[in-house]
């Protein structure tokens, strides 16, 4: 009979999957039409869901998967940011950016407090994770919460930052979701050849490079290529 881990771990896996295949067609799909929304609210929510679902067990089997508690709050948070940035006239939507960057800070306290005592112990690793990776996604947390002081704080937030920002959040997380489908923990499933071949990196480095294209033409377009909501 499964345990409640093994539940816990199959839900995030499988809901991770399904935020990498839907993200690609959010990401590939012209923004702003039908295909793009469409797919963008089905990456929200299972991103949303893998995510917290990977900050929970990481909590309960942190002798393993504690990085993912850290890693499941960013992406949670990404995600709840990327909505309310292009949701940003509503009246709520300045104290979720305040609730959010509340969460981010403490997340990023705690990401460099775990890279900076990983890199006191012999083997530099703390709960399987060398200190490296506790610092890359500190660095990740960190803009995302310069991210949230700019819209907690800006006067006035034109419809091309209120996008930028959109981008900017849901791509970390796809580069997020994608990085534990394809070089953390769900490597283990292809062969150990293409483990090596490097081929595995790919989907994130094209995600990179697609946020920062799509970046690009958000910004120096004279009108935002998706309309205000």
């Amino acid at each position: 009979m499964p345990t409640s881990d093994s539940v816990f771990l199959l839900s995030h896996v499988t809901l991770g999957t399904l935020a990498v295949v839907v993200g690609a067609i959010a990401l590939g799909a012209r923004k702003g039409r039908k295909t793009h929304v469409s797919a963008g609210r089905v990456f929200a929510i299972c991103m949303g869901l893998s995510s917290l679902l990977g900050a929970l067990l990481g909590a309960l089997k942190y002798e393993t998967f504690w990085i993912t508690c850290h890693a499941g709050i960013l992406g949670a948070t990404l995600v709840s940011s990327g909505v309310l940035s292009i949701r940003i006239r509503m009246r709520s939507a300045k104290q979720g950016f305040t609730a959010i960057a509340v969460v981010n800070l403490l997340n990023s306290v705690g990401l460099f407090a775990a890279g900076w005592y990983a890199t006191s112990l012999p083997d530099t690793r703390l709960f399987g994770f060398a200190a490296e990776d506790y610092f890359f996604l500190f660095a990740m947390a960190a803009i995302a919460l310069a991210g949230d002081i700019r819209m907690i704080f800006g006067e006035e937030i034109s419809d091309k930052l209120r996008i930028a920002q959109h981008l900017v959040r849901m791509c970390i997380g796809f580069f997020i979701a994608a990085g534990s489908a394809f070089t953390g923990p769900g490597a283990s499933v292809f062969p150990e050849a293409v483990q090596r071949s490097g081929l595995l990196s790919l989907p994130e480095l094209t995600i990179i490079l697609l946020m920062l294209f799509w970046l690009w033409k958000t910004l120096r377009q004279p009108r935002p290529l998706v309309a205000a909501q």
